[in-house]
């Protein structure tokens, strides 16, 4: 897991198409991979450092909350512990955050610490209630 799982080919196609949110679903271990505290302590430490920089392109952080249960489908594979929604104003801003140099050694290690699994779904908006700006 890693910035090295980035889908940049499957970005750059829908690069022209203006905003995006990332629906972000993520899985945390038990304890940190590097012992400092929860998987979750792991992620906090992750947030506190992207987050301004998901704001110093754009961005904002539109919604999170705790996975609670699968409503429809099926439950094998898709427990998650807790979903965000982040909005950039282009996919563009989305891949040069997490393809800078600041993200890589300072933010991935602590999502990777924490994450037993984080998986990003690029989505773009055919419809919503959310007003940005």
């Amino acid at each position: 897991m890693g910035v090295d799982l980035l889908n940049i080919k499957g970005l750059k196609e829908i690069e022209h198409r203006g905003p995006v949110v990332m629906v972000n679903l993520m899985r945390f271990h038990a304890r940190s991979l590097d012992g400092d505290g929860s998987g979750w302590d792991a992620y906090l430490r992750y947030s506190a450092l992207t987050v301004p920089m998901i704001k110093a392109r754009g961005g904002t952080l539109l919604w999170t909350g705790d996975a609670k249960a699968v409503a429809l489908g099926e439950r094998d594979g898709n427990q998650w512990d807790y979903v965000a929604l982040v909005y950039y104003p282009t996919v563009a801003d989305f891949i040069d955050m997490m393809t800078s140099s600041d993200y890589e050694n300072r933010c991935d290690l602590h999502r990777r610490n924490g994450c037993a699994e984080h998986v990003i779904i690029a989505t773009a908006e055919a419809y919503s209630k959310f007003k940005i700006g």
